[in-house]
């Protein structure tokens, strides 16, 4: 009796057994993945090489076990293993991330999916793939803490207002810089369009437009300008707008960063007026330091002038030769004047000040005053009640009164009235002398200007410009200042303030002049200047030595026989003018020293206390000075 022979399987069989093979062998090799199948309870029935890694356990330590031991003992509690299992089997699909635990308790977050296996519609298990995505979740993580971070700190920062525009403009979020610099609350401001913090101005022009404009086909807009807080008030702020795109490009708002650097503005133009008033203040000592010379070496020319002149009318009897000698001599003193005017500028003018009583001087000025206006032109004053007495040179006063009058006389050349008012300031402690006029006023441009030596806006020969820089000089060099004020077709007005006089100082002494007798000793290292003034002083009665320098000087002195000391206070060597009447001081105590110069600080200045005359001088003003030496 034959066996029965076996049939051969198929190769449709054979085919389907390798493809299953193959597929253990694929899911058994993966190892990223842990691929198990589980029985309709739950049980843990194939485990693969991905689970074992990831998991910890092997496959025969896990086999028959509850797919539940690899959650965590809370999701037990709350029965999450049974819902997954249910879900799966109600929806055909579960998919999950959440902590798992593997053998050694450590834990780990995963990706979950569960799958119902169904044999002819009757449940025979699950498929589970777990991943594990710890460093996903902690990148995550790390991701939306940073994010949360960055909200805190830009929501925190308030000294720069930080937020979002939309496209089109519409705030989408705000910082507490936004709300502290700009007012408005974020339920006030979020919807509205940035243009609201625009000046109304701006957003007429379109500015708000263009600068996304800007930003979006530059990558960048950067700006300083005037905005406008919720109160309505204005600041000036430094704004930065950068266009934000997605990963394809395309623009899904701005990011908008603005500052409030108003105090900073303020700062440097308040650094920038300072160099320009150091720059002004530079400029005008340049200017000093060039008249002062100029003025010093003229003055000199102009002691010879004056002092031969004296000389010659001594000589000379011819009506027409005495004519021609007093147009020289008239013309010498109008250069003095113009000399007078440069050093006044330039604050090196040795000046007498004494007590003025202001109502006084002006009045006796009148008419003076009255004849230069001429008749299309009237003077008024108006001087206030018990106006007190000032100190400064009476000369010198005298002069920016002047200037000040025939300024304003040029101002009108239709006429009108020109008005002067003097009147006691109690905060400062000084007296104002103003002088007004009802001209056609000066531009803006030109008032920063009026008060720099040589600027002027009259035509070539009518004007030396120096007439409003010597009431400057003046008023400073008194211990005051000076302001203008000027409006187009209304006038000007130019106030002196200048300082008060104690009550016990003599007002406006004269003095007198007489012929003096005795010997003087003049130093003066100018050969030419010194034969002028030897004339002056003999024509006044007096002997005359004549020495070059100071230590010449001071061995004449100790011969005996000198009754004044006459010196110019710059010369030559190492002992001056000024050195040498102190070291007469302490020598002869009782010598009278006069000094005399065209060129030096004024004797406050210097801290001279001896008398200085100024060059050229007249032969009557030499006699006074020479007299109060003798009687005083």
């Amino acid at each position: 009796m034959t066996k029965p022979r076996k049939d051969k399987p198929s190769k449709l069989e054979k085919g389907f057994r390798d493809s299953e093979r193959n597929f253990r062998l694929l899911v058994q090799g993966v190892t990223d993945y842990a691929i198990c199948m589980l029985d309709p309870e739950g049980h843990v029935i194939n485990w693969n090489a991905g689970a074992e890694r990831i998991k910890g356990y092997k496959a025969k330590q896990i086999l028959g076990k509850h797919f539940s031991i690899f959650y965590t003992p809370e999701d037990r509690e709350a029965g999450l293993p049974a819902k997954a299992l249910a879900t799966a089997r109600k929806e055909k699909h579960f998919l999950t991330d959440g902590w798992r635990v593997r053998k050694d308790g450590s834990r780990f977050f995963a990706s979950v999916v569960i799958d119902p296996i169904f044999e002819k519609r009757k449940l025979i298990g699950y498929a589970k793939i777990t991943r594990d995505v710890t460093e996903r979740q902690q990148a995550l993580e790390d991701l939306n803490k940073s994010e949360s971070q960055f909200r805190m700190l830009v929501g925190g920062v308030t000294d720069y207002a930080l937020y979002m525009l939309t496209p089109t403009g519409v705030i989408s979020n705000w910082n507490a810089g936004g709300q502290r610099i700009k007012g408005y609350l974020p339920s006030e401001i979020i919807g509205q369009n940035f243009s609201n913090f625009y000046t109304p101005a701006d957003r007429a022009a379109g500015k708000p437009q263009r600068a996304l404009e800007i930003a979006e086909e530059t990558g960048h807009y950067e700006e300083e300008g005037w905005r406008v807080r919720k109160d309505g008030s204005f600041f000036w702020a430094s704004v930065v707008i950068d266009p934000i795109r997605d990963d394809r490009g395309q623009l899904i708002g701005f990011a908008k960063i603005t500052r409030d650097i108003t105090e900073r503005r303020e700062a440097q133009q308040r650094l920038e007026e300072m160099q320009r008033q150091l720059a002004e203040s530079q400029k005008m000592d340049a200017l000093g330091q060039l008249t002062g010379g100029v003025a010093h070496d003229f003055n000199n020319l102009l002691m010879i002038i004056a002092g031969n002149l004296h000389r010659i009318k001594k000589e000379l009897s011819s009506e027409a030769g005495l004519k021609a000698l007093n147009a020289i001599d008239i013309a010498s003193q109008r250069a003095a004047s113009l000399t007078s005017q440069l050093l006044t500028f330039a604050r090196r003018q040795s000046v007498n000040p004494q007590a003025i009583d202001v109502v006084k001087r002006v009045m006796s000025l009148r008419e003076v005053l009255n004849s230069g206006l001429g008749s299309a032109v009237a003077l008024e004053v108006d001087f206030a009640d018990g106006v007190w007495p000032i100190v400064a040179d009476p000369a010198e006063f005298e002069t920016a009164l002047v200037n000040l009058v025939v300024n304003a006389r040029d101002a009108m050349p239709d006429g009108g009235a020109v008005t002067i008012s003097a009147y006691n300031e109690a905060e400062s402690g000084q007296v104002v002398v103003g002088v007004a006029d009802t001209g056609v006023g000066i531009p803006d441009d030109v008032l920063a200007k009026v008060f720099e030596p040589f600027f002027t806006t009259k035509p070539i020969g009518k004007g030396t410009g120096l007439g409003l820089s010597q009431v400057h000089g003046f008023a400073h060099q008194a211990g005051g200042n000076v302001e203008i004020s000027s409006q187009l077709g209304k006038g000007t007005t130019v106030r002196m303030r200048l300082p008060r006089a104690a009550s016990d100082e003599n007002q406006d002494s004269e003095g007198s002049s007489k012929s003096g007798s005795g010997t003087i000793l003049l130093v003066e290292d100018n050969p030419e200047v010194a034969d002028a003034s030897t004339g002056l002083l003999e024509q006044l009665g007096y002997q005359v030595r004549w020495v070059s320098d100071a230590e010449t000087a001071l061995q004449e002195i100790e011969r005996d026989g000198i009754d004044i000391v006459f010196s110019d206070i710059v010369m030559p060597g190492k002992m001056d003018g000024v050195n040498l009447a102190r070291a007469i001081r302490k020598m002869k105590p009782d010598l009278p020293v006069l000094l005399t110069t065209g060129y030096s600080g004024s004797p406050k200045d210097l801290h001279i206390d001896f008398p200085v005359l100024k060059k050229p001088y007249l032969l009557q003003e030499l006699s006074l000075e020479l007299t109060k030496l003798t009687e005083g």
